[in-house]
């Protein structure tokens, strides 16, 4: 056995300059695409009943003047959000054009009361596609605000087998995710959605629910919303550095979800990113659940077109290939599947190929003889492939342990590999804070794998002839 503790990788912003903290690095320096002389200005629509347009409308505008942060000690954690203005922060500006605004009348949405749960959703979704039909027929729009209705009930939580993650138990009435039908039917318009809830902008609403939602401090919401608008404009609100002397790489995760008919086949999704954090969404082919251990798998044939394909992809979106290929994976790797993902990057004339196995759980765990838990970068190395690494804990640099729960470690394992144990692990932790939908640095997991299950319940959604959308931005 052997403890090390991986320091807090930095994050890069404007000009160059590096921080550990996206909030931070943003206040201090500006987002990462920023120039001295480039203004962004986001032009939004929005869609929802007009007290929700208006409602938005205000809090947003509101959100333009500095917000101070919560009253706490821990100064680190929670952090002033600067203004969505040219002059600070993210030097960008929301737009609006009324023509941008689609309003869905109150009492359509009050028809959804009292219908059975998938009615209500189905109904919900026809009154909103067709608002957004409209929009895509506009130029000058960036991104779309979607008002989630208030009479639309939440979609209760399935359970997942903590040793087979892509199984779920099933509901105990078959309703479909809002969200996620929404995001999936929305793939034919040109932009995308951001759907927003009404505790976002309206703290005083209180939605009618067993468990009452952990409402965020107002300056916490602002940095997560305005972060993701930023990047589903196209803009690049941080990345990670890189060094000249290193390879350019290219993370590929690859995870698994059930098809739209629940059958037993499991189908792959991969997700590129590289070190910009631009991501990629690749469809793969059917996988089989194998006999001997329980987990999905690709044929070899399989395995080799979907990274040549996420590879294409990765090449059209920026023009050239990586030199280095980093795939995470939450099942194990067969001989058919190395074989098939090695015979992708030769034929791309790639140099090097590195195979992770990030399972879903481990049973080892640390504990430290104080108040809080290990800190995140603590790596235990079991043997030379066997690992575990905690993304999350106690951060230094915030004071404190920030989260609600005893954290768990995050295992993974190398199977064929060149670099160093402790610099994978450096990257995974890297990759934990490339997340565009939140602004506090330890996520738990890697950016590759952390939408997996997202992303599988809206591709989920899509016929074998519909074309997703590659732009990670339409998932998030």
């Amino acid at each position: 056995m052997k403890l090390t503790v991986i320091d807090e990788p930095n994050l890069e912003f404007g000009a160059g300059a590096r921080h550990v903290d996206p909030r931070h690095g943003i206040t201090d320096y500006g987002p990462a695409d920023a120039t001295n002389t480039a203004v962004r200005t986001i032009r939004a629509g929005i869609v929802g009943t007009p007290a929700a347009i208006d409602g938005l409308r205000r809090w947003l505008d509101r959100c333009r003047r500095p917000i101070e942060a919560k009253d706490s000690r821990l100064g680190h954690l929670y952090v002033p959000f600067p203004g969505f203005d040219t002059s600070a922060g993210f030097h960008s500006t929301l737009i609006w054009d009324s023509r941008l605004e689609r309003p869905i009348r109150e009492r359509d949405l009050k028809r959804l009361v009292g219908l059975k749960a998938q009615d209500a959703v189905t109904a919900a979704l026809d009154l909103y596609l067709a608002e957004l039909e409209l929009l895509d027929e506009e130029p000058g729009c960036d991104v779309i605000l979607v008002a989630r209705p208030d009479e639309l009930a939440e979609r209760p939580t399935r359970e997942a087998d903590p040793e087979a993650p892509w199984k779920k138990a099933p509901l105990p009435e078959p309703v479909d995710d809002f969200r996620a039908l929404l995001k999936a039917r929305a793939m034919r318009f040109s932009r995308p959605i951001q759907i927003i809830r009404r505790t976002t902008w309206d703290p005083s609403y209180k939605p009618v629910a067993t468990e009452k939602p952990r409402l965020q401090d107002e300056a916490t919401r602002a940095w997560n919303l305005h972060t993701a608008l930023y990047y589903k404009s196209g803009g690049v609100p941080w990345r990670l550095p890189r060094d000249p002397s290193d390879l350019t790489s290219c993370y590929v995760g690859v995870t698994f979800y059930r098809s739209g008919d629940n059958t037993t086949l499991e189908t792959s999704v991969a997700q590129v990113f590289n070190q910009r954090g631009d991501g990629v969404i690749v469809r793969g082919a059917p996988a089989k659940v194998s006999r001997h251990d329980r987990q999905p798998h690709l044929s070899r044939q399989d395995a080799q077109t979907l990274l040549t394909e996420a590879l294409a992809r990765y090449r059209g979106e920026h023009r050239t290939l990586p030199a280095r290929v980093v795939l995470h994976k939450t099942s194990s790797y067969t001989p058919d599947e190395i074989a098939g993902f090695h015979a992708a990057v030769n034929d791309a004339d790639i140099d090097t190929l590195e195979l992770l196995w990030l399972p879903a759980s481990d049973p080892v765990r640390l504990f430290r003889s104080t108040n809080h838990p290990p800190l995140r970068g603590t790596m235990l190395s079991l043997d030379d492939r066997r690992h575990l690494l905690y993304t999350r804990g106690s951060v230094p640099f915030y004071g404190t342990y920030p989260g609600m729960y005893i954290p768990t470690p995050l295992p993974f394992r190398l199977v064929e590999t060149e670099s160093s144990p402790e610099h994978l692990a450096e990257e995974l932790l890297a990759l934990t804070k490339m997340n565009w939908n939140q602004t506090q640095l330890d996520g738990r997991l890697p950016i590759t794998l952390r939408t997996a299950d997202r992303v599988g319940e809206i591709l989920r959604h899509l016929g074998p002839h519909d074309r997703p959308q590659g732009r990670y931005a339409f998932y998030m």
